[in-house]
């Protein structure tokens, strides 16, 4: 496996990146079709309408299990570095850093974890700066 650094960290899943999410637009696309053929026949728009309101649906379903696993990570990674940074100075994080600060955090080795924490919430850095920042890069591989 390739080390992981800034440039490669970002995960695509294309069987969920590009074919579901690609299949579930293109299923919208053509219900939304199917439902502009159907206005004038109102036999078909009951049954057309019903489509449309099932892909929307699915679509939304696909959005929110990414979004909802990611949040738990989110949470999970939050405990972890506060933990960490707690045990590389003895306090806990400063409270002025965001989820998204602490999360792009867990990239900085422990060498320059406490200090590069501190910077961040001194300055406001981005969660892109932060791991622009980064020296050593730490990997996180078991990112969803």
């Amino acid at each position: 496996m390739q080390e992981q650094n800034y440039a490669n960290h970002r995960q695509l899943v294309p069987a969920y990146h590009f074919v579901l999410l690609g299949i579930l637009v293109l299923t919208l696309i053509g219900s939304l079709v199917n439902l502009y053929k159907s206005l004038g026949s109102h036999a078909r728009l009951y049954s057309a309408s019903l489509i449309v309101v099932l892909v929307v649906t699915s679509l939304m379903i696909a959005l929110f299990c990414r979004v909802f696993s990611l949040k738990a990570q989110d949470r999970a990674i939050r405990a972890e570095e506060n933990l960490r940074h707690y045990v590389l100075t003895g306090k806990l994080l400063d409270p002025r850093l965001g989820v998204g600060q602490i999360v792009a955090l867990r990239f900085a080795d422990d060498q320059e974890f406490a200090a590069l924490a501190a910077r961040a919430a001194r300055e406001s850095l981005s969660p892109d700066a932060i791991k622009r920042a980064v020296q050593h890069w730490r990997a996180d591989t078991y990112r969803v």
